[in-house]
């Protein structure tokens, strides 16, 4: 516990510099990072999703992204000394008219798809948007460094909103449903399933993607309306989330039908700005093929 004070406390006196200084050094790490942290998988995740790019097109791509990748690194540190006017002024939200509706019509719970796209840590600010008449909530993969997980619950909570733990999601938001309150829950729904977990692919990015129902399954079953958020850098060091509306009642639809139109939605989103999407993990290392013969296996 004193090496994760001393660690947080080092990294909130950084957090103190004004942001020239922090995107002067996010400048200077991406010239590094570039070089050594997992080049060759954005490399392979570029040409893959866009084959009909040429490789300077690419390395363009690749530039901006590490660039991005290191500015959210400094802004995520920020979060430790921002006061809730600088972030309200910088994080910005539009489409919260729709949620209000909603919460006055009878439906408690929202959910709202969310990716790795722009600074998605900065999202977990819309609970002082939605106060008083509501809360947030969003949902975390626990991370294998402990005090890597507990910095990150801390940037996350300190807004006011819920932390849920992946594997505790529908338990959760069932106990949320039964406190009366209402609740935006945001899910981070463009990951890699486990094996155990895959049940279904879309076409994203030139993949057969194995994707995450989760969030439209657990909407299904507790009448959550659902939305998609955009989000758009209007210049460095401002976020704009839009939220889009999607379905008022998922369980009226044909089962995938709000996943499979996330995945179009974020496609599109990507394709338009590359830079800002996450190209750094391992997104189609699960492919259908293998997936088919695991099930033909246990058949």
């Amino acid at each position: 516990m004193n090496r994760y004070r001393f660690i947080k406390g080092s990294l909130w006196l950084i957090s103190l510099l004004p942001f020239p200084v922090l995107y002067a050094f996010s400048d200077f790490c991406s010239l590094f990072v570039r070089k050594f942290y997992r080049t060759k998988v954005v490399r392979e995740n570029l040409r893959s999703a866009f084959p009909e790019k040429t490789e300077q097109e690419l390395k363009e791509i690749e530039k901006k992204f590490y660039h991005q990748f290191c500015d959210n690194f400094v802004e995520d540190i920020k979060m430790l000394s921002m006061s809730k006017e600088e972030m309200m002024r910088r994080m910005t939200f539009s489409g919260l008219d729709r949620i209000k509706e909603r919460h006055k019509a009878g439906q408690p719970l929202h959910f709202l798809y969310l990716s790795h796209f722009g600074n998605w840590e900065w999202i977990a600010s819309i609970n002082y948007r939605l106060q008083p008449w509501g809360t947030s909530g969003q949902i975390y993969h626990h991370i294998y460094n402990k005090m890597m997980n507990q910095l990150f619950m801390d940037l996350r909570g300190q807004y006011g909103g819920v932390n849920i733990e992946m594997k505790e999601t529908f338990r959760r938001i069932l106990q949320l449903r039964k406190e009366g309150k209402n609740y935006t829950i945001g899910f981070i729904s463009d990951q890699q399933p486990k094996w155990s977990s895959i049940h279904h692919f879309v076409s994203f990015l030139n993949h057969d993607t194995a994707v995450f129902i989760g969030a439209e399954h657990i909407a299904r079953k507790v009448d959550a309306f659902m939305s998609y958020g955009r989000m758009s850098r209007p210049k460095r060091g401002y976020y704009h989330l839009e939220i889009v509306p999607m379905e008022d009642h998922p369980s009226t639809l044909p089962e995938n039908t709000l996943t499979d139109r996330y995945f179009e939605l974020l496609d599109a989103d990507i394709k338009e700005h590359p830079e800002m999407w996450l190209w750094s993990h391992k997104r189609w290392s699960r492919t259908k093929e293998e997936w088919l013969k695991r099930q033909a296996a246990q058949q």
